[in-house]
């Protein structure tokens, strides 16, 4: 599977713990951010056109918090005004635990963003972060009435996130080994110009490189050479710089020779030995490990179930379910973060094993069908299930996004 390399979704981000806590980046703060600016932003406990309580809090060095004299319970907005000359990041926290019921990110000095949250019974803080600034507490204000508040969960840092890094790094290892022997097996056969062969070959050492889904991010150039497709090549799938399983796949269920294909399995496989061997000198990036939980399932849904990375195997069903054991891979080193921060994670794992036997029941004799011949109503199911998941895995990526504290 291709990677988009989306990296870090470093737009303006709007997160909101009044239900639903969405993924960071731009189509977050577009559907949360309210309508208004600095021009037509309600006054302190006034109700906008929204309907809602909106308070105009300072956000500053010096005055973070501001503004906040009259707090009442229920769902309301905060309107985030920075009046420093740089920008911030602002979050309504739990004095106490830490723990953030709502942030805002990317407050352009002298603007004005929107911040909606649920409060109830208990007591509040704005935590203001300028950028190259140390972090601000505001005053704590307390709610003595109303019901209860919204979810919040605590701040997930770099250095919590690092021990998962590093347990699935030496995951990432294992699967590195497994596939370098799968790459030779497939490469034996075109040697020998066992085309059959090297077909049965084929599948079992593609899925195995699709599971390691998380840590393309940190293949770097590799990916392209290992798993790349023909889109955006000049010459497109008949471009010399086609390398990889796809090309292989391209040539074995297109009637390509055996010795047309030698060469391509020999430079996969030297690839992917060559990836192996470095694999220890690697780094990964601990913040990427959420969003690529995210990421792996949002690529499935945009390449494997359109169908635009078969390239005559057929195979994307089973590449689809991949993936599911790549995501599951990621959330089993991050379950300790996530399993006191989102309520969310036993629905989530069910889903996961729920959509794998979906996948799995479309399996005959051993043999995936392609996506041409499901019906409506079977892709439709099946973009269901992936497109429920890639929402709540939203979750995981925000959550787990690495936030300053200090």
């Amino acid at each position: 599977m291709p990677r988009t390399g989306l990296g870090k979704l470093r737009s303006p981000r709007v997160r909101w713990s009044g239900g639903v806590v969405l993924a960071g980046g731009l189509l977050a703060a577009l559907a949360l951010v309210l309508p208004g600016g600095p021009e037509d932003a309600a006054g302190q406990g006034q109700a906008a056109t929204d309907g809602l309580r909106h308070t105009t809090v300072e956000v500053s060095p010096g005055g973070c918090g501001r503004g906040w004299n009259n707090p009442r319970p229920g769902t309301q907005v905060f309107d985030l005004h920075n009046t420093s000359a740089a920008a911030a990041e602002a979050a309504l926290t739990s004095p106490h635990s830490g723990a953030v019921y709502g942030e805002v990110e990317g407050i352009g000095p002298g603007t004005i963003r929107h911040l909606r949250v649920r409060l109830g019974r208990g007591s509040y803080a704005f935590r203001c972060l300028p950028d190259d600034a140390d972090a601000v507490t505001g005053p704590t204000v307390r709610i003595d009435g109303g019901g209860r508040a919204g979810p919040a969960a605590a701040p997930v840092t770099e250095h919590d996130l690092i021990p998962a890094a590093l347990d699935y790094q030496k995951w990432v290892a294992g699967g590195l080994g497994g596939l370098v022997g799968r790459t030779g097996t497939l490469r034996a056969a075109l040697a020998r110009g066992d085309l059959s062969a090297a077909r049965d070959a084929w599948l079992p050492a593609h899925l195995a490189y699709e599971r390691l889904g998380a840590a393309y991010g940190a293949f770097g150039d590799a990916d392209q050479q290992i798993n790349g497709t023909g889109a955006g090549l000049p010459d497109g799938d008949h471009d010399p710089e086609f390398t990889g399983f796809h090309r292989i796949e391209y040539g074995l269920w297109h009637g390509q020779s055996a010795d047309s294909l030698r060469a391509p399995a020999a430079a996969l496989d030297d690839a992917v030995r060559k990836l192996r061997d470095s694999w220890a000198q690697t780094r990964m990036e601990p913040a990427d490990l959420g969003l690529r939980a995210h990421e792996i399932l949002e690529n499935t849904l945009q390449s494997e179930l359109t169908g635009r990375t078969d390239y005559g195997s057929g195979s994307t069903l089973a590449t689809a379910r991949a993936h599911l054991e790549g995501t599951r891979a990621v959330l089993t080193r991050l379950r300790p973060l996530l399993v006191t921060r989102y309520p969310g994670l036993p629905h989530v794992e069910r889903e996961l094993s729920r959509t794998q036997r979906l996948l799995d029941g479309f399996r005959k004799d051993g043999r995936w069908p392609a996506l041409s011949h499901l019906d409506r109503r079977q892709r439709e199911r099946i973009d269901a299930v992936f497109g429920d998941l890639v929402e709540r895995l939203a979750s995981v990526a925000t959550l787990c996004d690495a936030r300053r504290t200090v």
